[in-house]
């Protein structure tokens, strides 16, 4: 039996984070996953996704993100590629609707630089986007784009340059704890450490089991339409989201071949099994996306060049749960990022790394804790 300090269940966005903050902790850590880092059977690929500092979903994640573009910089400068692309976001919705109200909010709170604009103003300054009646437009310029795969890669390759051990290829079957460590068993062997990280996106329910997490994976599907022309590029066009009657929907500028990226950020049909889900295009699930392209984006083609899927792992009211075991402080975990969680994976990861090393819980974590679920946590 293979022996470590830490051990890492997932090696997706969050846990490929925690392998590497804990090899740069100087632990001896071992990260085991079914699947190689990058991979696409999970929550953390698709190419891109957004990053933002004027949280709606709540103004707590703000301390959090502004942490998390500190990390994604130094991981970019390390590694020596650009991960996090600058170009601006803009949302639309209505003014008395979630998004808007929410942004504002958290940009007052924690002094953001996002500005307010009316369709009218948000056409003429960028003319790909078409804003239906009744919505007005906020902007925050520090927002962006992160390339998943890319950060994923780079933090796993980056723990191993730094001694950490990253077994993949065989599934984790259970794992035990004990007041002295921990045991896990995987396909193919077994591995003792004296902590446990657990970031297994679609499959934490099934590893944290006895928390009762109330977690549900909803299957997402990725778009990529065409459209020619400058005003589709990264340099005229910012990433994007919209709140409709029809549901939430978010995309990124053009940046290759395939075009500029669209999806639907609500609803999502459930999921039983992670591992059987159906990767094929949905025809009702495009019809939706299709529709709001027509509607928001008419110079973009109207059948998609490429897609892909993805899961989201939603908690009962869509915010993480980061925390430490009820039982045992030396483990911990992240679970039910809920498809808003890719641009903290740097700093979750970072901040689980501390928890199992002892160091009190940071107060911004606080609001993400078990005690929503009325379980009390060892840490």
């Amino acid at each position: 039996m293979k022996n470590f300090d830490c051990i890492v269940i997932g090696t997706g966005g969050v846990g490929s984070a925690a392998l590497y903050h804990a090899a740069r902790r100087g632990l001896r850590v071992a990260g085991l996953d079914r699947f190689p880092p990058g991979h696409d059977r999970g929550s953390s690929h698709g190419q891109t996704r957004i990053i933002r500092q004027a949280y709606f979903e709540h103004p707590d994640y703000v301390p959090l993100v502004l942490r998390a573009y500190r990390l994604w910089e130094d991981l970019s400068a390390s590694c020596g590629e650009q991960l996090y692309h600058a170009t601006g976001l803009v949302q639309f919705g209505p003014p008395d609707g979630v998004v808007l109200p929410g942004v504002m909010a958290s940009a007052r709170q924690h002094g953001l630089a996002v500005e307010r604009l009316s369709g009218a103003e948000a056409m003429a300054r960028w003319p790909a986007f078409r804003v239906p009646p009744g919505l007005e437009a906020v902007y925050e310029p520090q927002a962006g784009y992160l390339l998943v795969e890319r950060c994923v890669q780079a933090h796993a390759a980056s723990a191993v340059g730094l001694g950490a051990e990253l077994y993949t290829g065989a599934a984790v079957r259970a794992w035990q704890a004990d007041a002295q460590g921990v045991c896990v068993q995987t396909d193919a062997e077994s591995f003792a450490a004296r902590s446990l990280i657990v970031t297994a996106g679609a499959w934490a329910g099934q590893l944290l089991a006895e928390l009762k997490l109330r977690l549900e994976v909803r299957r997402k599907a990725m778009y990529w339409f065409r459209a020619e022309g400058p005003l589709y590029a990264a340099a005229r066009m910012p990433c994007y989201l919209y709140e409709l009657p029809e549901g939430v929907f978010y995309g990124m500028p053009r940046i290759d071949h395939r075009g500029i990226k669209a999806a639907e950020h609500s609803g999502g049909l459930p999921v039983t099994d992670p591992l059987g889900v159906d990767r094929a295009i949905d025809p009702c699930d495009l019809a939706r996306v299709q529709a709001m392209i027509s509607e928001c984006l008419p110079g973009a083609a109207a059948q998609p060049s490429d897609h892909s899927v993805c899961l989201y792992t939603m908690s009962a009211d869509e915010h993480f749960i980061v925390d430490c075991h009820p039982e045992y402080p030396h483990v911990a975990f992240a679970a039910g990022l809920s498809g808003h969680g890719f641009k903290f994976a740097c700093v979750l990861g970072e901040a689980l790394v501390a928890l199992v090393c002892g160091e009190p819980k940071p107060a911004e974590l606080a609001f993400l804790g078990l005690q929503r679920a009325g379980i009390r946590a060892a840490c």
